[in-house]
């Protein structure tokens, strides 16, 4: 079994205030949620208009298969053109047996 997860910080330049940013941020993570089998949520930078941050975790039989499905994840967040991904941090996890 192996964890990855992926980090990824969002700039969006379209929102004006909070209220703008949660509805952007909750569009992505319905999408992402809709298409791909994976645990999704905003996890840092709750307060700033126009920054999140958002944690995504995918757990599979292997690296290369976990890798695969977050690289996806990433480049379709990319595609949404609701945000401009300014960070991101891919990590795996491989528990001992």
């Amino acid at each position: 079994m192996v964890v990855g997860l992926l980090r990824l910080e969002l700039f969006i330049p379209g929102s004006n205030s909070l209220k703008e940013k949660r509805h952007i941020v909750k569009s992505i993570i319905g999408k992402v949620e809709g298409k791909y089998n994976v645990s999704i949520s905003e996890v840092d930078n709750h307060d700033l208009w126009q920054r999140v941050t958002i944690g995504i975790a995918h757990v599979s039989e292997t690296g290369e298969q976990t890798k695969k499905v977050l690289d996806h994840i990433d480049r379709f967040v990319e595609s949404l053109d609701k945000a401009i991904i300014s960070e991101r941090e891919f990590t795996l996890f491989v528990p001992e047996k």
